[in-house]
């Protein structure tokens, strides 16, 4: 395991026993994938402590929204249990996991999408977007728009006000949240109050210094962020927007948040994209998490900007919808 200088003994310890217990992408074979895909964290502690609880107050619901191409994508609805089935005035939040576009799935993010639902007082709607290399790009990308707008449309399905809908996501859940503001804007709609993108994959031609800098990094390495692109968009143009955001259009897009990891790979995608927001005129936040890896909002016990950063993300997005 590498040591790295700021990272708290915690997280150093926390961050060995991910490394130790997972295989990396690069090494994976496709029944390996297919496994990962499917593994599911323990509820209670003292795993718990570190990926943080499942809010009990958060009912668990399914459904599915319809893709262009015939397919049913899977959804994971949390909506607060106080909540009155009457109350149709709480807004919506459309969540992506990460993964790298490879891994990933849903059930995971239970702690942190319900904890979004209950401090926000929000509608949460997780999409279980396809996944490559079955499914290279851009099926995820045309799966997360086509949820997103959907789910604008389903106010009475969801008992609440879907056209004041903000876009969040991790990863490559990050990248895929930062598209779905760009092609919504750019359809001339403007339900989307707010995207909040947490270490978001938004470069795919790999220009973000960090990269090097930080190639053999714990959880995420400049070899795995390689595997990850050829298999999401081997062959294709990494410069395209639905690609790479950052070379997209960027004006007229709602306000912003993103957060980084000082000790990612990719923290410098999520600064130059926040960089390229503010000088089209995009009201844009940007904090970056000093002592902390990629992935850290996916064990926020294990790190003292945990609670930091759900608190961020919690007040942007309330300040935002309400």
């Amino acid at each position: 395991m590498r040591s790295y200088r700021g990272m708290s003994p915690l997280t150093t310890a926390v961050v060995a026993v991910i490394d130790r217990m997972r295989v990396p992408v690069e090494q994976q074979d496709d029944e390996q994938r297919q496994r990962s895909r499917s593994e599911v964290y323990p509820r209670r502690p003292p795993h718990s402590w570190v990926t943080g609880r499942v809010d009990p107050a958060v009912g668990i619901s399914f459904g599915t929204a319809p893709a262009r191409d015939g397919w049913d994508i899977p959804l994971r609805l949390y909506r607060p249990r106080a909540l009155r089935d009457s109350r149709t005035d709480v807004p919506v939040i459309v969540y992506f996991h990460g993964g790298g576009w490879v891994q990933g799935n849903v059930v995971n993010y239970d702690p942190l999408c319900t904890h979004l639902a209950a401090e926000v007082g929000a509608v949460v709607v997780s999409v279980d977007y396809r996944k490559a290399p079955e499914h290279p790009a851009p099926t995820a990308v045309h799966d997360a728009v086509d949820a997103t707008t959907w789910v604008a449309a389903q106010s009475d399905v969801l008992r609440a006000d879907a056209h004041r809908l903000a876009v969040c996501g991790d990863s490559a859940g990050g990248h895929l949240a930062a598209v779905v503001a760009q092609v919504v804007a750019g359809s001339g709609a403007d339900w989307i109050r707010h995207q909040a993108l947490i270490y978001p994959a938004v470069d795919l031609t790999m220009q973000s210094p960090s990269i090097e800098e930080h190639a053999d990094a714990p959880i995420l390495t400049k070899t795995s962020i390689l595997e990850f692109r050829e298999l999401y968009a081997g062959g294709q143009d990494f410069r395209d927007p639905l690609n790479s955001p950052l070379f997209g259009s960027l004006e007229g897009l709602p306000p912003t948040l993103i957060q980084t990891a000082d000790l990612d790979p990719i923290r410098d995608d999520g600064a130059r994209y926040a960089e390229a927001l503010r000088s089209a005129g995009v009201s844009t936040r940007h904090t970056n998490y000093l002592g902390v890896p990629h992935g850290f909002a996916s064990f926020p016990g294990a790190c003292a900007a945990g609670r930091q950063h759900r608190w961020e993300l919690v007040s942007e997005l309330r300040r935002h919808l309400t």
